[in-house]
């Protein structure tokens, strides 16, 4: 069982929203790239979960329970203490970075790990101020030079910043925002042509091949996981 819920609202411009994931049967779940980063406490301890350019599978073992915070794109700043490219595809134990030992305690409540968090982003160097645009416009089907001279940078210029703010270049950032769009589309019942269409592939063999390369599935098995 998963479940969703908003942030406090002092967070909600630097998360996405809290979770909690309860295994009821033995199985190994997939997490899939969507250009979040999330702090996780689980049977592994807390971790940081960085940013995926790849499916990240997860063995789960009934009863298991999992909470999380999860940053939105772009938007954790220097709260880590660690540049983000480093956590790229990584799963970092929390006490490792140092710069958090309030929220490796355990047990944490969410309630307490975003009041002790709140404190720390206020004392943190925050994200790049343009990563939202850049998340936005490549969300919407627009082409990294576009997107670089809509910014007035350069490409290199835009490419350094994307790496400093997501963890990845922005062609990767393209491919995974462009692949959740598909995602939430096919799970709202749209046929995958139609799918392809409306998320900006070319055909939907482009889709399909791309959702491979991201998910490690085809999109019919993604779309029926819980």
């Amino acid at each position: 069982m998963y479940r969703e819920q908003a942030p406090v609202p002092a967070l909600a411009g630097r998360l996405v929203c809290v979770w909690t994931r309860v295994a009821t049967s033995a199985r190994v779940g997939l997490v899939v790239p969507d250009g979040c980063v999330d702090l996780v406490w689980g049977p592994r301890g807390p971790q940081v979960a960085g940013p995926d350019t790849g499916p990240a599978p997860v063995r789960l073992a009934p009863g298991d329970r999992y909470t999380g915070i999860r940053f939105r794109p772009g938007a954790v700043g220097g709260v880590l203490g660690v540049p983000v490219e480093a956590l790229r595809d990584q799963r970092v134990p929390l006490a490792d970075l140092g710069t958090l030992p309030e929220l490796a305690a355990e047990p944490l409540s969410l309630e307490t790990a975003q009041e002790a968090l709140a404190v720390r982003l206020r004392a943190a160097p925050g994200p790049d101020p343009a990563a939202p645009a850049i998340a936005r416009e490549l969300r919407a089907g627009r082409g990294v030079g576009q997107v670089a001279w809509d910014l007035g940078l350069s490409e290199r210029q835009l490419h350094r910043r994307c790496v400093r703010a997501f963890g990845y270049g922005p062609k990767v950032l393209q491919r995974v925002v462009r692949f959740q769009r598909a995602l939430r589309l096919a799970r709202s019942g749209l046929p995958p042509a139609e799918v392809a269409l409306a998320s900006g592939y070319a055909d939907q063999s482009h889709l399909s091949n791309e959702v491979r390369r991201l998910a490690g599935v085809p999109l019919g098995q993604l779309v029926s996981r819980p």
